[in-house]
């Protein structure tokens, strides 16, 4: 019984996943020795490092790797003759190359930097053993790309034709968890208790809220392997990018319909009971058609039933019961929020029943194919760090010099695995805010595979005839270490075991060098330059979770006071999906950092995501207001946010602004009279006013929560022109 516990017990796709691992494995080193390879374990250890419990993701990696190896093949070779005479410069042009592809993998966080990745420490894992044996660089050159491009086609026919494991199922259930979420924020909505002006949401809110950013910002990553799937998931790329930029633009819509419902209460106690009964109709319609299960999967929303929640919800902006000037604002820039709400959930029903017909071969639903859909790249929506992403690279820079350095003066014939390993290290973790823990742990991997290494190249291999006899021997270990691979909690550490240990060290007999000195020589090395790497960025790149959320915060700060010069609607749906990317990226870091971090929380980031939006509404009508209103309040805000205090909230910050409020309570006191459109009005010209005081309404309430509403300006006020 106690022995059954201390087996490891795998489910039967982890076991599926690390069988067929084991056979693309020991097809590529077959294929690679009866070729007559030099290095065949180069083409078994692709198999593993491509592995991935899917199939699509398998074939993208494939793809990348391939790209990689091949970039950073051309770059040694363009460096190593051009500088074979001096190995200092030699070194230090190969570490600028490293730096250079680490910097632009950090700039790109899909799947895709594992491309410019894998292109400097290729270069790295070539160049440098050849610094003291350049005559034969080109054949290990092109060696390296042949044994790599059938370790990937073998690894990608195994995972495409046995037991493929399609996206499709994940992405989709992923897509349909993104939709409840932010269906069970809209249901929150209506059972908020009343709350005071400025409080934050109730705990079980801010967690929907995080987890639909979490949520969109993992959906945008996982597509990029979508094109590589082997189901029809494949042909859906393009509806999958529209949903995830829909999801992101509805969402500050759906913050501002909530802060506008609380303000109502705030007012009265309670809400009016035209708009509980109108909004609540309006939410659960919209809840409704976006649930999926057996018996609701792609309930629509028809046109029509979209028309007459619009037409609805447009009504409560045009009630004229009130006699109260503040509360008829708040109503507008409910109805015009609520409007636009509907519009977006309206778009991601029908991507989402796009998405499944294509799954089913089905025509798509030629009502999705609009201009509404057109999606960016994730380049251009994911937040990037120059500046973090530059100190990363100049860390792997001097960790790479200083063990060429090293190894430059002890003259160590072993010593090129140093700033080879450094690379390495430095490349894989340089993502983390801190990657000492995981050059670490990574290297504890390492070492404590020594023994298991040591038994396989001085007990076990001296043994090895044949192929057969090959996979007897290594099937015990590659089994179950693969099985672990397949598990997120123990993939780094049964990484380092199996291929910085044990194919690392199988990898000498490609060499001739399967001897105890060698062997010794190696690792010593490798743990040396893991090491190198791990003291740099300790001394040169960590950084705690709380200063990365504030220069994460920082960044939407900056961006915002850049806004008002632009009064496109494409760049506020990108506004509004990089500033949701960035909650996603704020949440683990604030828990982290023990759940509190001064200045900054999500629901700010929320309050920053709903000041855009409302920025972009107001440059395009800022027309409307009498004087220069309009370009006074878009300067004074963008000043506002170009000099914002680090560690205060934006509503802190904009205290220290009277003059802001002042101005944005003269441009609602102009509108209001002519807030409710009228028999008399142009169409577009009064939706046009109704924008631009949904505008206002929610730059104060964002900017100005609890400031009193006054209907007439203060005796000090001086008339604008």
């Amino acid at each position: 019984m106690q022995l059954s516990r201390l087996l490891p017990r795998f489910s039967a796709a982890e076991m599926i996943f690390s069988a067929k691992c084991f056979a693309a494995a020991m097809l590529a080193m077959g294929v690679a020795s009866w070729a007559g390879m030099p290095r065949p374990f180069w083409a078994l250890m692709t198999t593993y490092i491509v592995a991935n419990p899917m199939a699509g993701a398998v074939r993208s990696k494939a793809v990348f790797r391939l790209l990689g190896t091949l970039l950073g093949c051309a770059a040694t070779l363009l460096m190593v003759p051009a500088l074979v005479d001096a190995p200092e410069l030699l070194t230090l042009a190969l570490a600028l190359w490293v730096a250079l592809c680490l910097f632009v993998s950090l700039l790109d966080r899909t799947p895709r930097a594992y491309l410019f990745m894998l292109a400097g420490y290729s270069a790295a894992v070539i160049g440098f053993p050849a610094v003291g044996a350049p005559t034969g660089l080109f054949d290990t050159a092109t060696a390296r790309v042949q044994e790599i491009g059938l370790g990937i086609v073998c690894a990608g026919l195994v995972h495409s034709l046995v037991w493929p494991v399609s996206l499709a199922p994940t992405l989709v259930g992923m897509m349909d968890r993104t939709l409840a979420d932010a269906g069970a924020w809209l249901r929150a909505m209506m059972q908020a208790p009343a709350a005071d002006a400025g409080r934050p949401a109730a705990p079980g809110q801010q967690a929907a809220r995080r987890k639909l950013a979490a949520d969109v910002s993992q959906l945008r990553v996982m597509a990029t392997h979508v094109p590589f799937d082997t189901s029809h998931l494949q042909w859906t790329a393009e509806a999958i990018r529209a949903l995830q930029h829909e999801v992101a633009a509805l969402t500050p819509f759906a913050s501002a319909v909530d802060d506008r419902l609380r303000a109502l209460r705030d007012a009265d106690g309670r809400l009016p009971a035209d708009v509980e009964r109108t909004v609540g109709t309006v939410l659960a319609r919209l809840t409704e058609s976006g649930r999926a299960g057996p018996d609701l999967a792609g309930r629509p929303l028809p046109e029509a039933d979209a028309a007459r929640l619009r037409a609805a919800a447009r009504s409560l902006g045009d009630a004229t019961s009130t006699t109260d000037d503040w509360t008829r604002a708040l109503r507008t820039g409910l109805a015009v929020r609520l409007e636009e709400l509907i519009d977006a959930w309206a778009a991601c029903v029908q991507l989402r029943e796009r998405i499944d017909a294509g799954l089913a071969g089905r025509p798509q639903p030629l009502a999705a194919r609009s201009a509404r859909t057109a999606a960016p790249a994730a380049r251009d929506v994911l937040h990037r760090d120059v500046g973090m992403a530059a100190w990363s690279a100049l860390a792997a820079m001097v960790a790479i010099c200083l063990c060429s350095a090293f190894w430059i003066l002890t003259g160590w014939s072993g010593g090129a695995a140093m700033p080879m390993m450094a690379a390495i290290f430095c490349s894989f973790f340089a993502s983390m805010d801190d990657p000492v823990p995981g050059i670490y742990a990574f290297l504890k991997a390492l070492l404590m595979s020594l023994p298991l290494g040591a038994l396989y190249v001085l007990v076990l291999m001296p043994l090895v005839v044949d192929l057969p006899t090959l996979a007897l021997v290594c099937a015990p270990v590659f089994l179950v270490l693969g099985a672990y691979l397949a598990r997120p909690a123990t993939m780094l550490r049964a990484m380092g075991l199996l291929l910085s240990g044990v194919m690392g060290t199988l990898s000498l007999h490609d060499t001739g060098q399967a001897d105890f000195a060698s062997f010794i020589n190696s690792n010593i090395a490798q743990v040396l330059g893991g090491a190198a790497a791990g003291v740099v960025t300790a001394l040169m790149r960590s950084v705690s979770a709380e200063w990365s959320a504030r220069r994460i915060q920082r960044r939407t700060w900056r961006e915002l006071g850049r806004l008002p010069r632009s009064a496109d609607d494409a760049q506020a749906r990108l506004h509004a999906a990089r500033v949701l990317d960035r909650i996603g990226l704020l949440a683990p870091r604030i828990a982290q950092a023990g759940g509190t971090v001064a200045g900054v929380n999500a629901d700010d980031a929320l309050v920053d995501l709903r000041i855009g939006t409302d920025l972009h509404a107001l440059q395009r009508h800022a027309a409307l207001l009498p004087g220069r209103l309009g370009p006074e309040i878009l300067a004074q805000v963008a000043r506002l946010f170009r000099e914002h205090p680090a560690q205060s909230t934006t509503q802190q910050a904009a205290q220290a602004q009277p003059q802001l409020a002042e101005r944005i309570d003269e441009a609602l006191r102009a509108l209001l009279p002519a807030a409710p459109a009228t028999s008399t009005d142009p169409a577009d010209a009064a939706d046009d006013r109704r924008r631009v005081l949904a505008a206002l309404v929610g730059l104060r309430r964002n900017l100005f929560p609890s400031r009193p509403w006054r209907l007439t300006p203060i005796a000090t006020q001086e008339a604008l022109a």
